[in-house]
């Protein structure tokens, strides 16, 4: 009964407490699961005509890069986008085999111009695990969850071109594949493409750092242009009628 009282009272004041078995289970489950990216992508590639693609947020093309085999192996035309110069670098030296390849050293927002982008600091990196090397943001505060401490973050002005940009730009009229990691920014991405883009690809993006009333407007989005999703680890995949996914 006390506890019961204590959950409504703090709930009073906007908190919410978690199960942390649940999330632990969660984690364990997607950790351990044959539905997993690997699994996904294997079979969009085999049943679906993937001849064109986009990557934003590509890094280095190396850490954690689940699109990297496709696309190297089956030389896929494809634009790789990522926004900090020394990832930039490292990214084209990864492909520099493949020949159908166009880099973008930008990130992808709701309008083209200038923004300052925040990262780790080139000395403070050996100090964190390697996923640290892939959180950078537009928002500071996205590092310091991640046990960034604030003055090993410092700050790089990039380069900012819509989606829709980006596509003109390369004359890319079709996609077949989008895949994003935006460090919490993939739900305007994914809205400022729905509304604006005529072509309707699978489009696969991390939601789960995602603000939930961006999310609801994103699910919202999707529904309307009929895409059907599901989640699978921390990405949700998502595609329309005629494009085979399981």
């Amino acid at each position: 009964m006390l506890s019961k009282l204590f959950v409504k009272f703090i709930g009073l004041f906007g908190y919410k407490l978690f199960n942390k078995d649940l999330v632990k289970n969660q984690r364990l489950i997607d950790t351990n699961s044959t539905l997993n990216m690997s699994f996904v992508l294997d079979l969009i590639f085999k049943k679906n005509n993937i001849n064109c693609v986009i990557q934003i947020g590509t890094n280095d093309g190396v850490r954690f890069d689940e699109l990297k085999k496709y696309i190297k192996s089956q030389n896929i035309k494809s634009i790789l986008v990522e926004p900090i110069k020394k990832y930039f670098e490292i990214l084209k030296k990864t492909y520099f085999e493949n020949k159908n390849i166009i880099y973008e050293n930008c990130a992808i927002g709701d309008k083209t111009g200038d923004l300052d982008i925040y990262t780790v600091k080139d000395e403070y990196l050996k100090i964190y695990d390697d996923h640290i090397k892939g959180v950078s943001s537009f928002n500071k505060n996205h590092l310091i969850k991640h046990k960034v401490k604030s003055n090993h973050i410092t700050t790089e002005k990039v380069n900012v071109l819509t989606i829709n940009d980006l596509m003109e730009k390369h004359n890319f009229l079709k996609v077949d594949l989008i895949y994003i990691d935006a460090e919490g920014y993939d739900g305007n991405i994914v809205i400022n493409f729905l509304e604006n883009c005529s072509c309707y690809p699978i489009i696969i993006f991390e939601y789960i750092h995602i603000n939930s009333d961006i999310f609801k407007i994103v699910t919202d989005k999707l529904t309307i242009n009929k895409y059907k999703y599901f989640r699978v680890n921390e990405n949700l995949v998502c595609f329309k009628d005629g494009k085979y996914i399981l």
